[in-house]
């Protein structure tokens, strides 16, 4: 009998889909030249929308989902890798089209896989995932268009989520004065601050339609939201500053005016980490494990089964998930 393992399979149905837990083989796994045993998943935005069904994320039936895991190699005709290497994998459409992380054991391409730098176990890795290494490519773009501490403010929106979080811990702990801006201002305010936000501000005060060009209040800002919070971030940034875009928690559209970028040379930079190339994927792993405070990390993470995933995804839609969320498979 082929050994089994224990995974989140979702499946078409004539209403939607329907989330099951299943036992497979692997014979179940799809084409990959490297096996790894998975320890650790997370919960993303991309996720819920994928547990949910609430986006059409998911584009293969039966699926299963996950977007990112951590694991040992068990297997491997990659010549990058051999059995008991440590790796991360984030994005590369795994979740979507191939099988993903929601599973004792998974089978990728291993052009898909990073080697953990030896400062970051698994199960930080994913308390990391998609979302702290999105985090990590938006401060990277930042640095990349000039903007330094000594600039001014940095806003991050969309703070207390999972990208949130961790951009406020980066940048807080490479000197910017960062301001975190949050619907949960209230009940998340001492969270904030003990990421290292200087202040905080209410969500409305970027939330709602603004003017074409505001007062110049920040040398930077990571945003997480889109819409209307991103066109007033915009609006908002100093001469020669720019902004990080990674996130729709608000909307997909952009309303908001060319001003910004021909009055002021504002730059917008688009961070994208399904695709992104290789070498800055492990110069972002790199710069995790030199430049994020593992103790912040364990602050802002709280631990899940396996078969806590599909209410965590609900939750992480309806902006009830804090910080990052780590996924033990095998629990």
């Amino acid at each position: 009998m082929p050994e089994s393992f224990h995974a989140i399979r979702l499946f078409k149905t004539d209403g939607g889909q329907e989330t099951r837990f299943v036992e497979l083989t692997d014979a179940d796994l799809m084409d990959g030249d490297v096996d790894v045993a998975v320890e650790y998943s997370t919960v993303n935005y991309k996720d819920g929308l994928a547990l949910t069904g609430r986006a059409p994320v998911v584009r293969v039936f039966p699926l299963t989902p996950g977007i990112d895991f951590a694991g040992v190699v068990e297997r491997s005709a990659n010549d990058g890798f051999k059995p008991g290497d440590r790796v991360v994998l984030n994005g590369w459409g795994v979740g979507e089209s191939h099988h993903g992380g929601y599973a004792q054991k998974a089978r990728v391409k291993g052009e898909w896989l990073v080697k953990l730098p030896g400062a970051i176990s698994t199960a930080h890795a994913m308390a990391i995932g998609t979302a702290g290494y999105t985090a990590m490519l938006c401060v990277m773009a930042l640095e990349r268009e000039g903007v330094t501490p000594e600039a001014g403010d940095v806003v991050v929106t969309g703070a207390a989520g999972g990208v949130g979080s961790v951009a406020v811990a980066l940048l807080s702990k490479l000197g910017y004065r960062v301001v975190a801006s949050s619907g949960r201002r209230a009940s998340e305010g001492r969270y904030l601050t003990g990421l290292g936000a200087a202040e905080i501000i209410e969500r409305t005060e970027l939330s709602a339609p603004g003017r074409p060009i505001a007062r110049e209040r920040w040398a930077g800002g990571v945003d997480c939201v889109g819409s209307h919070t991103l066109a007033n971030v915009l609006a908002q940034i100093r001469y020669g500053g720019a902004a990080a875009a990674c996130g729709l928690a608000q909307g997909m559209d952009l309303p908001g005016s060319v001003a910004p970028f021909i009055l002021r040379g504002v730059t917008l930079a688009g961070v994208d980490s399904v695709m992104c190339p290789t070498p800055r994927r492990a110069e972002a792993w790199s710069r995790l494990a030199r430049d994020l405070d593992l103790g912040l990390l364990d602050a802002m993470t709280v631990r899940a089964a396996l078969a806590d995933a599909p209410a965590l995804g609900a939750a992480i839609l309806e902006g009830k998930v804090r910080g990052r969320v780590l996924v033990d498979v095998n629990a």
